[in-house]
C-alpha cells in the first residue's frame, strides 16, 4: 500500500475510520470522506490524509483530484442501517438503496475505466453478514445488503481477468454507533460475539494479502452461509426462533 490512492468512504468514524488509519499506517495516501465534514477532517487529520466530506455517491472526481489523480484502491464503506419491515416508508426503501447498492454502482462506473486502462485497481464492498444471511427486524438494510454483496460478486466475476480486486467484507457485529441503533434486535444477534472496526480493518488486510475475495471477521458466518444454502428451510426455522425471541422483548 505504499504511495498508493486509497478513497474510503463513511470514514468518520467505525469502520471506516479503523480502515483509514490501517490504510495510512501502510503508507497509503488516504482521502476520508463522510456526510459529516467535521468527523471527516477529524479523522483525516489523525491518519495525515485527506478530507473530502460529502455524499458518497459523487465522490470519486474530487477524490481522485485531491490524490493527484489516481484512486487505486475504493473502499464503498458508507451505509445505512435501516430498520424496519416490508411496510417501512418508501423514502427509507429508496436510501437503503441509493446509499447500501447504487453509491457502489456510480463508483464502480466512474473508476472503472480508468482501472480497466491500466489493467489495474481495487475494490472494497463493506457488505455485512447480513449481505449472506439476514437480519431480523430490518428488511431494507437485508436486502439492500444482498444487493451489495452481488454487485461486488459480479464485479469480480466480470473483471477479474482485466487486473481488478474486488472484497466484500461481510462482518456480524462491530461496536460502531450503528450496533448501538439495533437496540434490542442487536442485542439478541450481534452484541455477543461483537469486534472490534480494528479487527474488521485486520481481517481486509489478511484477505488482502490472499486476494480473497469474501472476507469474514467472523469465521462462524461461513458455516451459517453454508447451513443457509445446504438446509434453508432448517437455517429459517431457526431464524424465525430468534424472530420469535426478539418479538417476546416488544409486548
Amino acid at each position: 500500500m505504499k504511495d498508493k490512492g486509497v478513497v474510503i468512504t463513511g470514514a468518520g468514524g467505525g469502520i471506516g475510520a479503523a480502515l483509514a488509519r490501517r490504510f495510512a499506517a501502510e503508507g497509503a495516501r488516504v482521502v476520508v470522506n463522510d456526510l459529516d465534514g467535521a468527523k471527516a477532517r477529524a479523522v483525516a487529520d489523525e491518519v495525515g490524509g485527506i478530507a473530502v466530506p460529502g455524499d458518497a455517491s459523487g465522490i470519486v472526481p474530487r477524490a481522485t483530484k485531491a490524490l493527484g489523480g489516481t484512486v487505486d484502491v475504493y473502499c464503498a464503506n458508507a451505509g445505512l442501517g435501516s430498520a424496519g419491515s416490508e411496510a417501512a416508508p418508501e423514502e427509507v426503501w429508496a436510501a437503503a438503496w441509493d446509499v447500501n447498492v447504487m453509491a457502489h454502482v456510480r463508483a464502480a462506473h466512474a473508476l472503472l475505466p480508468g482501472w480497466l486502462e491500466r489493467g489495474g485497481g481495487r475494490f472494497v464492498s463493506t457488505v455485512s453478514a447480513a449481505g449472506l444471511l439476514t437480519m431480523i427486524g430490518a428488511a431494507p438494510y437485508s436486502v439492500t445488503k444482498h444487493g451489495a454483496y452481488a454487485f461486488a460478486e459480479w464485479l469480480s466475476l466480470t473483471y477479474r481477468h482485466r487486473g481488478l480486486k474486488v472484497h466484500a467484507i461481510c462482518p456480524q457485529g462491530v461496536r460502531t454507533d450503528m450496533l448501538a441503533a439495533t437496540g434490542t434486535a442487536g442485542d439478541i444477534v450481534l452484541t455477543p460475539t461483537a469486534i472490534e472496526p480494528e479487527d474488521v480493518a485486520a481481517a481486509l488486510f489478511a484477505g488482502m494479502a490472499e486476494d480473497r475475495f469474501l472476507i469474514l471477521p467472523h469465521p462462524e458466518v461461513a458455516a451459517y452461509y453454508e447451513a443457509r444454502a445446504a438446509t434453508p428451510d432448517k437455517w429459517l426455522s431457526g431464524m424465525n426462533h430468534i424472530q420469535r425471541k426478539w418479538e417476546a422483548t416488544q409486548r
